[in-house]
């Protein structure tokens, strides 16, 4: 490589971002806003075209249900299938359901056919954004893997939560929802391009040989069995989400009887993802400098729990203060991005011919969560209240700080068996 190439190679990973995967970050982007951009109306659009609100919760259940059991099994076919066939698959599973999904299931307010191609498109997202985390996992080096998996969940964000919803805002009222919905194909298209073609890097994973699909699916399921240290890691991985998924359920209708109206709660939670996906990639570089456990325990685990009460008590000290809201929330969505080091500590638990289960078994966790924070509040909320449900998401940010300090990667496993080792032979 000459001079040129080693200061280029040098400048992407001073930022954290593999070179040979760079377009691949770039493609990821642009397919998360052709996966994003009906976040946030096409619920209330559905409604208003006739369809029930008990059809349309239906509807984005099952498609959540689809997503948690894809991005399961991606880490397990990216290593059977390749990292770049597993995308293949996803791509073209979300552009074959996405077609009839609008075609025939949104124009035509079909809602069978909305069901079937809705969770179709569901499996296909998390085969292609979550292979990618894969493939970066083996091609970033240790030192630079936290922040790797920052930018991941930086572009991933910013695409599915913070793009493609103001992409729609923007459009729908030039171009109508329909065709908006048509553009997210095109988008999605541009970026398995750009991951895909564009992005010339190849990686060979070191599988086992598996004999089919279902026996390594079965090993990535057991895997957290077999070694208990993922199996926390996920546990970690599922708490970490808890605030992201759950308060949205419950602190708007706490926030009303302060004095705060809908439209800024929304100003509110907008603002904790601008935040948070800037800190991801802040906290990548953090995690690698000062340690991945360390990261998670200090900023993620008590940074979130403490931030967590904040949002409950500080209404009840400060009233109806906007600015004042906007910044306790803005704090969680800062100390959220304390455990992004988790997605680089739970593959290196594993020896490397075991990462793509213990990916499976992270993925895993980040598909669970989607479900347990909902199941939390509406478990406590009726017989409880609010405060009950805070508090036990605060205790469980703690228990994740808890849980972290049992998650060793696989080196040092082995230092430390080889000074057991080293002790029992002096000993002797």
């Amino acid at each position: 490589m000459n001079e040129r190439g080693i200061k280029r190679e040098g400048i992407w990973s001073k930022v954290g971002i593999p070179s040979s995967l760079k377009w691949g970050y770039l493609g990821m982007i642009i397919f998360m806003i052709g996966d994003g951009l009906e976040q946030g109306w096409l619920s209330p659009y559905l409604v208003e075209q006739g369809m029930s609100v008990t059809q349309s919760a239906n509807l984005f259940a099952a498609y959540g249900l689809a997503v948690g059991i894809a991005a399961w099994i991606s880490g397990v076919t990216a290593q059977i299938w390749g990292v770049r066939k597993t995308m293949w698959f996803g791509f073209m599973m979300f552009i074959l359901a996405s077609i009839p999904f609008v075609m025939f299931g949104v124009v035509q307010l079909n809602y069978p056919v909305m069901l079937i191609t809705y969770v179709l498109r569901g499996f296909g997202y998390p085969l292609f954004a979550y292979s990618f985390v894969v493939w970066i996992t083996y091609r970033a080096e240790n030192k630079i893997l936290a922040r790797s998996v920052g930018w991941f969940w930086f572009v991933f964000t910013c695409g599915l939560n913070v793009i493609g919803p103001f992409y729609s805002s923007m459009m729908i009222p030039v171009i109508g929802h329909i065709n908006i919905l048509y553009t997210g194909i095109l988008f999605a298209a541009i970026g398995a391009v750009l991951a895909l073609v564009i992005n010339k890097d190849e990686i060979i994973l070191r599988n086992k040989n598996t004999n089919s699909m279902s026996s390594e699916l079965l090993h990535g399921f057991l895997y957290m069995f077999k070694n208990p240290r993922i199996g926390i890691g996920a546990i970690v991985k599922i708490i970490g989400t808890l605030g992201q998924y759950g308060f949205a359920i419950f602190l708007p209708s706490y926030m009303v009887t302060y004095g705060y109206s809908t439209e800024e709660w929304l100003k509110i939670w907008s603002s904790i993802f601008a935040v948070n996906i800037l800190s991801n990639i802040l906290f990548g570089f953090i995690g690698d400098k000062l340690g991945w456990r360390k990261t998670i325990i200090l900023f993620g685990s008590v940074g979130c729990a403490l931030s967590t009460i904040a949002l409950y008590i500080a209404p009840m000290i400060i009233g109806h203060h906007f600015f004042a809201m906007l910044f306790i929330a803005c704090l969680f969505g800062f100390f959220l991005a304390g455990f992004v080091p988790i997605t680089a500590l739970i593959p290196s638990m594993a020896p490397p011919e075991d990462k793509g289960a213990a990916m499976s078994v992270h993925n895993l966790g980040s598909g669970l969560s989607v479900f347990v924070a909902p199941f939390i509040v509406s478990l406590l909320i009726e017989p409880f209240g609010v405060g009950i449900v805070i508090y036990t998401f605060a205790a469980l940010y703690l228990l994740s700080g808890v849980l972290t300090t049992f998650l060793k990667t696989h080196e040092e496993m082995l230092e430390s068996q080889q000074k057991i080792d080293q002790s029992i032979s002096i000993s002797k």
